[in-house]
């Protein structure tokens, strides 16, 4: 397996990643609209086709009046045949490594409560204020959790109501 590095997700790259599986991301339900990544980060299997992709974009945030870039990570999947073997981790860090890259002070992401744990475990604090995101039809809270991780050292997250000044990520 190898990590590569791309821009969008194709079709067929994104069928790949989901497989058989309805509801990759547990989105039933959801009203939400996403924006598409830049650039992903996959692993490929010994096939050749992706078995781990994550996403990156970056976006501006807004906290307490303090209008500043993050990288946005979206998008995490391990195809549901080779869950359970670390891939997750794998892929995040090959991301993380990206993002150090791309500029911003933070990664932020949103997840449901029961990847919490995952998150945590990767370096992410979920953060305790209210987030709101673009859509459509105007501003809307975000029901998943959010989750940040500084990129630098000293980089520290303020404190303050968090507006995403575009789709979510």
């Amino acid at each position: 397996m190898d990590v590569i590095d791309f821009g969008g997700l194709t079709d067929s790259q994104r069928a790949d990643l989901e497989g058989d599986e309805p509801d990759p991301f547990d989105a039933a339900g959801s009203t939400l609209r996403y924006r598409p990544k830049d650039r992903h980060v996959g692993i490929r299997g010994d096939d050749g086709r992706l078995v781990a992709s994550a996403g990156l974009v970056v976006a501006e945030v807004e906290v307490a009046g303090q209008r500043f870039p993050v990288v946005g990570l979206g998008g995490v999947i391990v195809n549901a045949g080779h869950r359970g073997r670390g891939l997750a981790r794998q892929i995040v860090g090959a991301a993380m490594a990206r993002a150090r890259g791309m500029g911003p002070a933070f990664v932020v992401l949103f997840c449901h409560a029961d990847r919490l744990g995952l998150y945590e475990r990767l370096g992410f604090t979920e953060l305790g204020s209210p987030v709101s995101v673009q859509q459509a039809g105007g501003i809307e809270k975000m029901p998943q959790r959010t989750m940040v991780q500084a990129l630098r050292p000293g980089s520290s997250w303020p404190d303050g109501p968090v507006a995403i000044h575009s789709l979510p990520f």
